[in-house]
């Protein structure tokens, strides 16, 4: 036990109170919920970002999850962690004793109960990480996203993309080798097979090359199944590769393009409304193209490095080197503005609100 601070006495006759209680509870705040308080390998969760206001992030984020999660899941049941028996029954015969003896027990285990969302610190501003237990973040991610696009009813104001993450590692090149050959066959190993894309974002990292990560995966996704083809417009399934520093984020979602990116605030806008088109724009294809530019735009920070791409042999890309697998080529070839997309966002490595 911490022996309590000691008061000093200051001229004016007055007394200081020591600094060794004030480190004492920081600690022991950190603590109280228990399990990771970072991110790390091993962990499932929710990745969010933000437009500079973490703390609101968060409280929305508990809101929407605890929403959506009771529809799906049920009321949350707590789960306490290491629990032991109490003591022997002859030991309480005292009652007070016995009632103190209770109370104590309570307290730990509320301390040491795991919460079925839980905000870890996630190593970058404006991104917010909640660990998840006991529920798969790809398929509540994308019922609320689905929901939200049916009813096009905005809950969130400062949460701009929410990412599924299924499965974190170590984010060095031969650790994400290593598991991305198991975590990828569920979507992709015969039998299984559909269209994909690679989607690719690094935060506080310039250790890991861009090129060489896409490259590896597109490849692994090949090796599962050749029938696995690349597709820019409308995949099946979109791989999500997000760095944070030494961590490496995967997950495989489903209508990535539908849902706007993952964008909360986008999802929600109708994309029938004619006063979001431009009058001067002749056919339907055209203006969905000039919808998602706008979306873009109005997000500067949300849409400058989201990079939609796959090793290919495209010219724009400048460093990538052309692959010699036909899988991996798109043989209709990225659109202009996924390619601008690509080398722009290839540019940027930095600390960003996306």
């Amino acid at each position: 036990m911490a022996a309590p601070a000691q008061s000093t006495t200051q001229p004016g006759g007055g007394k200081r109170k020591g600094k060794a209680q004030y480190v004492l509870a920081k600690r022991a705040r950190r603590c109280d919920a228990g399990g990771p308080r970072q991110l790390e390998p091993g962990l499932q969760g929710i990745l969010i970002t933000c437009n500079m206001n973490e703390r609101k992030c968060v409280e929305e984020a508990y809101s929407l999850l605890n929403e959506y999660g009771d529809d799906m899941y049920g009321p949350e049941k707590f789960t306490d962690k290491d629990q032991q028996p109490s003591g022997s029954e002859g030991e309480d015969d005292d009652v007070e004793a016995a009632l103190k003896k209770e109370v104590g027990d309570i307290k730990a285990s509320t301390e040491l109960r795991l919460r079925r969302f839980q905000s870890v610190e996630s190593g970058a501003n404006n991104v917010v990480f909640i660990r998840t237990l006991g529920i798969e973040p790809e398929k509540l991610v994308h019922h609320i996203l689905q929901d939200m696009y049916k009813t096009k009813k905005k809950k969130t104001r400062v949460i701009l993309r929410m990412l599924p993450i299924s499965g974190t590692c170590k984010a060095f090149l031969e650790d994400m080798k290593k598991y991305a050959q198991t975590f990828l066959e569920p979507w992709f190993k015969t039998p299984n097979k559909g269209t994909f894309q690679i989607v690719y974002k690094s935060r506080n990292n310039s250790h890991v090359n861009r090129e060489e990560v896409i490259r590896e995966l597109a490849g692994i996704v090949c090796t599962l199944n050749s029938e696995n083809k690349v597709d820019l417009t409308n995949p099946q399934y979109t791989v999500v590769v997000e760095i944070i520093k030494a961590v490496c984020c995967l997950s495989v979602v489903k209508d990535y393009m539908l849902f706007r990116k993952y964008n909360l605030q986008e999802v929600v806008k109708s994309p029938k409304d004619p006063s979001k088109f431009n009058p001067k724009q002749g056919n339907g294809k055209e203006a969905k193209s000039e919808s998602v530019d706008k979306s873009d735009q109005k997000n500067p920070a949300e849409g400058k490095n989201n990079q939609q791409v796959i090793p290919e042999n495209n010219e724009e890309l400048g460093q990538t080197k052309p692959m010699s697998d036909p899988q991996l080529v798109n043989e209709g070839g990225a659109k202009p503005e996924l390619a601008s997309q690509v080398t722009e966002g290839s540019k940027s490595n930095g600390n960003d609100l996306s």
